[in-house]
């Protein structure tokens, strides 16, 4: 296994070691899920635990949504989701948010890097067509790897204006991708 996935994108979890009432239909681009909790790419049960003290910030901010992502508490440089050391100027906070402040952030940013994924993991994917990947680059200096708020074959050119809107996967709100308004090229992503 490599250690650069995260386990769930590694291992495939077979449809049928999912309970049946737990399992999502299958769906694509022509017919998304419907229903409370009902996400157009992964099963509800892959909402992830809100109390997660580091992640917990995120998932507040989305629920209102706004999008809060953490900086250095010494220098307010941008620090990555689970960053403890600050790249700029060495400050060392501990595991949780001590020494990580969080605040919101505008909704704007620009692709880095977009891909389709062509990959699914039964009874985990619901998508049945491939599904964009996104690497948004964040006007407050922060990277995020996101998918789409809404389902959709097609990934952004790299540099175009996107915006931060949100999916909901069970009861979490979590940030997605949306094309900028007032973007020149119509985009359906």
């Amino acid at each position: 296994m490599s250690a650069s996935r995260p386990a769930a994108a590694q291992e495939s979890v077979p449809r049928e070691s999912v309970p049946r009432e737990a399992r999502s239909p299958q769906t694509g681009p022509g017919s998304p899920q419907t229903g409370p909790g009902a996400d157009w790419l992964v099963a509800p049960e892959l909402a992830p635990d809100t109390a997660d003290p580091v992640m917990a910030p995120l998932y507040e901010a989305a629920d209102r949504g706004a999008l809060a992502l953490p900086f250095c508490a010494a220098c307010a440089a941008p620090l990555e989701l689970e960053q403890y050391v600050c790249d700029v100027c060495g400050a060392s906070a501990e595991i949780g948010t001590a020494g990580r402040q969080w605040r919101d952030v505008p909704l704007e940013g620009t692709v880095h890097a977009a891909t389709l994924v062509h990959r699914r993991e039964r009874g985990l994917i619901v998508a049945t067509e491939p599904y964009p990947v996104i690497d948004v680059e964040l006007s407050s200096g922060h990277r995020l790897v996101l998918t789409t708020a809404t389902v959709s074959g097609e990934t952004p050119d790299t540099g175009a204006p996107v915006e931060i809107a949100f999916r909901t996967v069970g009861a979490v709100k979590l940030p997605a991708v949306r094309p900028a308004q007032g973007a020149h090229r119509q985009a359906h992503y």
